[in-house]
This record gives C-alpha cells, structure tokens and sequence, in this order.
C-alpha cells in the first residue's frame, strides 16, 4: 500500500509540474502574497491536519505512515499557487512548510541522517595507507638519490 501511495504521488507530483510549466508559459507569473497563505491553509492545511489526526501521534515520525498525506499537501500547495498566478516555491511556500514541519515533526528523530565520523575500522584503513604510501615514496626517493651510480 505504501508503494501504491508513493507511485501515486511520484505521478502527481510529474503532472504537477507539468501543469505548472503550461501555466508559467501561458502568461505572467508574480510572486504570492498573504492570500496565498490565507488559501493554502484553508484547501491544504485542513486536509493534512485531519489525515495527521488519524494517525497516532507516534505515527507522525514514520515516512511510510505520511508520505502520502505529505504528497498531497505538497502538490496542493502547488495548486493553490497556479491558482493564484504565483510561482511555486516561493517565500510564502517556504514559511508555510517550516511551520508544519515545526507543528508535526519536530520531534522526530533525526536518527541516519545525522552526519558523524565512521568507526575506526572504516576509516583506519583510509588514513594510513596514503600515510604508509607517502612514507615508502619517501624512503624510495631517498634511497635512489644515494644510489646515483649507474644513472646517466
């Protein structure tokens, strides 16, 4: 099912942007106001709370769990601005995902994503052997110059 969810969204999302070319060709496009927000909380933000609501709150931090009720939001955030004659993303775009995110995720885990050094065992080998490589070069270099006979 959450396949299903994802290769739904994956094809809305590409007709999505496709409209949104045919619109941006179609005439002017201006940035979106306090009306953009105004609309998007009404049409995108009510649905996305009541799907957000049905799941437990345990639930929010989980991909498979959100990805379509996410995707969805997305795409009618990006509705709403073709409606409006605004480019998407945008500001107003910006401000509005920050604050749902803050709302609905912020205390999710950032557990795989964080950056952070791998185990020694990994990166021991890395380090020393262009250590070891540089130090034989070294030494070879060394030993060659002492050896100058013979060379022409």
């Amino acid at each position: 099912m959450a396949r299903h969810g994802a290769a739904r969204h994956g094809a809305a999302r590409g007709l999505g942007a496709l409209l949104g070319l045919l619109f941006v060709l179609s005439g002017p496009v201006r940035a979106c106001g306090p009306e953009y927000l105004e609309a998007v909380d009404q049409f995108c933000l009510s649905r996305f709370s009541l799907d957000m609501a049905q799941l437990d709150q345990s639930q929010w931090c989980s991909w498979d769990d959100t990805l379509e009720s996410y995707g969805e939001l997305t795409n009618c955030s990006f509705v709403v601005a073709l409606k409006l004659g605004c480019y998407w993303p945008n500001r107003e775009v910006d401000t509005f995902f920050v604050s749902v995110h803050r709302k609905y995720f912020s205390d999710c885990a950032l557990i795989g994503r964080l950056l952070r050094d791998p185990p020694t065992q990994v990166s021991g080998p890395f380090i020393l052997g262009p250590v070891l490589v540089t130090l034989l070069m070294t030494a070879l270099v060394v030993w060659r110059s002492k050896r100058s006979e013979g060379i022409v």
